[in-house]
């Protein structure tokens, strides 16, 4: 207290002695000012100093403070604080000070005006560009506002209120990047701004990303729990995201958003019950869920009729219930603001959809309904509404009111596209087709996104006006944008005319549907008819047992027509499925209905013959020739097609045959008769049916037909021409090349070709299929044959161990005749099972791919997992579960290449578990022999050679026809000491290549090679070197065998010191690279070796430089390197030797780089500690 007294004093003294200082007469009152109790005083002081000094903005400040809050005279006070900024306009305190009391005066105008003249007499005064930049957005002029904003930044760039009001501008100018930006800094400097984070929210709504707006209103509500606008913003989010979700076919996940969104609604209108905008946007959500609520079937044990009632009724109990509750909220909403016309129109919707869920409504159409007094409703407040009137078009029962409230909103906007296409479908029901036509013309003009113009135009096919396969792309198209039910059931039926059963499009729109539409039986009916085509027919039968409940369930009446297909529909399934039972008692319940046709009495047919029931089916049969002449001609064609393949197989080919010569000659004027016809013939030796073939053949039409006649003049000469148990395939393919020259766009004829030349099992003739088949990877779907091409393909990459690999990394192929594409064979095989996951023969031939491919770089890690989760997929797969040959063939093999993998990575127990399991299938013999085979290998692994020699004994007895197998049976028994007689390996194998010429000599080359090798481990050179050569004798052309046979000799010549073995060594090296496709890495060394030690010096320097283009320079090995520096010390004294490759380094640096590559070599040390 006595410092303060005494600074006062001090002060005072000052003033005293200096009383025209007008600084001293500032700080005594600033010093006074601050004693908070002589304000008065200091006030005085203040008005000496500016007296003294005019130009002392801090002593008019304080005045201003002292005249606003002391002595209240507002007009004195706002004159010095204008006079404080005129002199310095930087001065935030008095800028502030000013424009709280004119703001508080209500002087907005000048406020205004201070902060304008502030901002432009200096740019630093950032108060100034603020409170500009916030009254100017209260007067919501926001370009200006951004630039007084913008600019206020750069003084207070932590400033969140700043950031916001920055947002908020963008946000009205629609610059909605920036927004969001401004928002978010804001929400950094401080998470506690709801307002940032509700606006920040909507803008995202705005941009459809709801995701992250939903992010920003829950923040907002952690905050503010209570935040009406957060609330209303989280239900619309929510409301949103759903709605894409259920475009996107993810109903469930929909409904559950639509769920959350209804709580989030019904708590906002708890908040605030009195907005109309919080009831619509319940009723929006409401409507929403009553619209996209999917059923779900397996929620149900449909099992009976009953069950699927009660599932069907639930789902619309659910829909009913939000439906009502929809228009509730609509009509409270209304009841806040009646002057709101589009409310009107959500309760028409509404009610309207409430109408939809009762089977039984009939429309008056000569009343008035509440959907159309609603929509005149929303039409008296706004007349002039086009869309209102497009809505009266669209829920008005009467034909005439909807064609006028139609013309009406065209009239008021002639663009408008959902008028046109509502007048289209009008039109179309009117079954005014030109009128239709140029609706949905002008619609799909106006707006090319706008779904039921495509739909529309999809309807054309049933005039003729457009193909099968247009008509399907149109309403494809039409159901890629707007996957309504009734557009995917469309869509459905298209593809069962055009064929596009299979398309994976297809399947999604109608299993979308069957949720969608559950109690319409089409939707079922045509689900079941696509999973047929995919021969899913466990599902299929369940989705046809569900399309007949549904039109028993429903109060509507149906075509008898309807029941009936979907019988005959299940019963083939049911045959498909290997039902037969099931299906003969869905035959016996459509003829006990009279609805048994010609199709059902050909299942009816086929299930008895199945069942063993011969005398049954051949009754049917004949109840079936009884009625072709009063079916249509393209029915009875296929009946007699069926007649004649089941007498076949029920009476055998004799009796078939003179069935059919006594048929009548007319019933064979058809193409699809006279292909069954030459099936038969096909098979006959005596040619019975040739008068009725070759007369039959005059009526293809088309180039399908005549390649078809082509692909089975082929397959019967395999046959015909055949011997005992072998096709005579050379026969079929010198038919089919000449076919092929006729028909060079054949698909049909180019798969047999390519597949025949796969089975015919002639040396080379692996890489041939590939030029044949035209492989298409997105059409893999499509299958033209005994094989599609993606198969042969794929089979060809299998086939041919070199597999085209361009880039070898871990072998070196010798086949002279490699498989162009096998190594892009994976590749495919990939995208084709991303487009397809359900394609079990596209996952077999993958997981053989890949496991030819792990083979070939010795078994790696990753390509193992990838194998065995692949087949561990394959294995679950529905169609491994039956029990044809096919299946029970690809799941052997599929146990076998997990049993490979386990035993390459050492797990025995577990690769003898699976081989196990593949030996319990019902396979021939034939097969089961590498089941044995491989389980022989795993107990030698084991070490367990009791069980190796067991079940190398049980090969002998089981036998196969592929000689690959007794060739592994010869190497484990040479290895493992396993055999008891000394030529019966040879002797099977030999016996398997009976009648097989063509390969003959090749198959002896491959043994006598085999052989030659065991003797090489042997120690045995003399027996070795005498087995290659007769293998070289047999196999002119594969260098494969001459390398062998030129190492061995190499040997012997080494052992014997014999130089006509070393010349025959020569001989059969040269002959390597005669030989080969590529020139073979170490042939070229070896040869240099051998001349060499014959003292031809420049044949060995020409064969080194040779080995050194033959490798791939990442691959060359270290003593190539040092080869190399021989090469070059030998030529260091040549003149002309610059241009060659060992002169680009000198022999230090050659042998360097061999060190550099294999540093643990001690020779290339010592001959580098040499050269130094």
């Amino acid at each position: 207290m006595e410092a303060t007294d005494e600074e006062e004093r001090r002060l005072e003294e000052l003033v005293e002695s200096n009383p025209d200082d007008p600084s001293l007469h500032f700080q005594l009152g600033l010093w006074l000012w601050n004693t908070q109790t002589q304000k008065e005083k200091a006030a005085e002081h203040w008005v000496i100093s500016v007296k003294l000094n005019p130009k002392n903005s801090e002593a008019f400040k304080f005045l201003g403070h002292y005249y606003a809050t002391v002595s209240v005279d507002v007009q004195r006070a706002i004159k010095c604080y204008q006079r404080a900024i005129s002199l310095n306009p930087d001065d935030s305190d008095a800028g502030e000070a000013l424009c709280d009391l004119l703001d508080r005066q209500g002087k907005e105008t000048l406020e205004l005006a201070v902060c304008k003249d502030a901002s432009h007499n200096s740019p630093r005064a950032f108060w100034a560009f603020r409170r500009l930049g916030y009254l100017q957005v209260h007067q919501k002029k926001w370009s200006e506002a951004v630039k007084s904003l913008q600019h206020a930044i750069r003084g207070y760039p932590t400033s969140p209120d700043l950031w916001g009001a920055l947002g908020l501008a963008y946000h009205r100018l629609g610059m909605f990047t920036a927004a969001i930006k401004s928002y978010g800094r804001a929400i950094e400097l401080d998470d506690s701004r709801v307002f940032a984070l509700v606006e920040c929210g909507n803008i995202f709504l705005m941009l459809g990303s709801f995701r992250k707006g939903i992010e920003q209103f829950q923040q907002a509500l952690k905050i503010s729990p209570q935040n009406v606008s957060a609330l209303y913003g989280l239900a619309s989010g929510l409301l949103g995201l759903s709605k894409e979700y259920v475009n996107l076919g993810a109903f469930r996940w929909g409904a559950s958003l639509l769920e959350d969104a209804s709580k989030v609604a019904e708590l906002s209108i708890q908040l605030a019950g009195n907005s109309s905008c919080t009831w619509k946007l319940h009723g929006d959500i409401q409507l929403a869920y009553a619209q996209g609520y999917p059923w779900m079937e397996e929620s149900w044990s449909l099992e009976n009729k009953a069950e699927f009632d009660k599932s069907i009724s639930s789902w619309k109990n659910t829909c009913h219930l939000a439906a009502i509750s929809a228009r509730n909220s609509y009509q409270r909403a209304l009841h806040l603001a009646p002057w709101q016309a589009n409310i009107y129109i959500d309760i028409a919707i509404s009610s309207d959809l409430i109408f939809s869920f009762h089977e039984d409504y009939t429309h008056d159409k000569c009343t008035w309904q509440l959907p159309e007094k609603m929509t005149l409703g929303a039409l008296v407040i706004e007349s002039d509404n086009f869309e209102f009137w497009v809505a009266l078009g669209c829920l008005s029962e009467c034909n005439a009111l909807k064609q006028h409230a139609l013309i009406r909103g065209l009239q008021l906007d002639v663009s408008l596209a959902n008028a046109w296409a509502y007048l289209g479908k009008l039109y179309r029901e009117e079954n005014e087709k030109k009128l239709a036509r140029q609706a949905f013309d002008c619609a799909r003009g106006i707006d090319p996104l706008l779904a039921l113009p495509w739909a529309g135009m999809s309807a054309d096919i049933c005039t003729g006006e457009s193909t099968p396969d247009d008509a399907f792309q149109s309403c494809l198209h039409a159901v890629k944008i707007l996957p309504l039910a009734g557009f995917q059931i469309g869509l459905a039926k298209l593809a069962l005319l055009s064929g596009n059963l299979l398309s994976s499009q297809v399947l999604g729109a109608i299993q979308q549907a069957v949720q969608r539409a559950p109690h319409y039986h089409e939707s079922h009916n045509l689900n079941g008819l696509v999973c047929e085509a995919r021969f899913h027919f466990q599902a299929a039968i369940v989705s046809y047992r569900l399309a007949r409940y549904a039109i028993n369930v429903s109060a509507r009446t149906f075509p008898e027509s309807h029941l009936k297909d979907i019988s005959i529909n299940l019963a083939r399934s049911l045959s498909k499925a290997g039902n037969d039972t099931g299906a003969v008692q869905e035959c016996e319940y459509l003829e006990k209905e009279g609805m048994l046709d010609a199709e059902g009495l050909q299942i009816y047919a086929l299930s008895l013959w199945k069942l063993g029931e011969h005398e049954a089916a051949f009754s049917k049969t004949k109840t079936l020739a009884a009625s072709i002449r009063t079916i249509d001609k393209t029915s009875a064609a296929v009946s007699v097609t069926f007649i004649c393949r089941l007498l076949y197989y029920i009476s055998g080919q004799d009796l078939a045959i003179a069935s059919i010569l006594k048929m009548p000659k007319e019933l064979f004027e058809s193409s699809k008769i006279s292909f069954i016809v030459s099936s038969i013939n096909a098979l006959d030796q005596n040619n019975r049916l040739e008068s009725i073939v070759s007369s039959g053949r005059y009526f293809l039409a088309s180039h399908e037909e005549i390649t078809g006649m082509h692909y089975l003049i082929a397959l019967s000469k395999l046959i015909k021409h055949g011997k005992e148990q072998h096709l005579e395939f050379q026969s079929g393919i010198s038919h089919l090349r000449k076919a092929l020259h006729m028909y060079p766009n054949s698909n049909l004829i180019r798969n047999l070709l390519g597949y025949l030349l796969m089975a015919s099992e002639v040396w080379g003739n692996t890489h041939l299929p590939s030029r044949c088949s035209a492989f298409d990877a997105s059409d893999a779907r499509n299958k033209e044959g005994l094989k599609s091409a993606w198969e042969i393909f794929s089979a060809g990459a299998v086939a041919c161990h070199a597999m085209g690999n361009s880039e070898p990394k871990f072998s070196f192929p010798t086949c002279g005749c490699q498989y162009p594409n096998g190594s892009d064979s994976v590749k495919e095989l990939q995208k084709c099972l991303r487009r397809e996951p359900w394609n079990s023969n596209g996952r077999y031939l993958l997981v053989l791919n890949l496991l030819q491919k792990a083979r070939e770089e010795r078994f790696p890690v990753n390509i193992c997992i990838m194998l065995e989760r692949l087949i561990i997929i394959a294995l679950c797969d529905e169609f491994y579960s039956g029990k044809e040959a096919s299946c029970q063939y690809q799941k052997f093999q599929l146990y076998l290449c997990a049993s490979e993998i386990l035993l390459q990575r050492g797990n025995i127990i577990g690769c003898i578990d699976h081989i196990k399991d593949a030996s319990a299938l019902l396979l021939p013999d034939n097969y089961q022999f590498f089941g044995h085979l491989l389980l022989c290998r795993a107990y030698a692994a084991q070490g367990n050679f009791k069980n190796c020699k067991e079940e190398y004994d049980r090969c002998l007895e089981l036998k196969t026809d592929f000689h690959v197998g007794w060739i592994c049976v010869k190497l484990m028994e040479s290895q493992y000491e396993l055999q008891t007689v000394s030529n019966a390996v040879e002797l099977a194998f030999k016996e398997g290549l009976k009648g097989r010429n063509s390969s003959w000599n090749m198959w002896m080359a491959v043994y006598s090679l085999v052989m030659g090798m065991i003797c090489l481990w042997n120690q045995d050179f003399p027996s070795a070197e005498e087995f290659l050569e007769r293998a070289c004798s047999l196999a002119s052309d594969e260098s494969c065998i001459f390398l062998c046979h030129g190492i061995t000799s190499m040997e012997i010549a080494r052992r014997c010191h014999d130089s006509q073995i070393l010349s025959n060594a020569i001989r059969s090296l040269s002959k390597v690279n005669v030989t080969s496709l590529i020139p073979l890495p170490l042939v070229s060394a070896l040869l240099a070796q051998a001349e060499g030690s014959l003292g031809s010096r420049k044949k060995w320097e020409r064969n080194l430089r040779l080995e050194w283009i033959s490798w791939p320079p990442e691959m060359r090995p270290a003593e190539l390197f040092f080869q190399m520096h021989l090469l070059a010390k030998q030529i260091q004294s040549e003149s002309d030797s610059s241009s060659r490759i060992e002169c680009c380094q000198s022999p230090q640096q050659w042998v360097l780089r061999a060190i550099h590559t294999n540093p643990s070599s001690l020779r290339y040390w010592k001959v580098l500690r040499k050269l130094v």
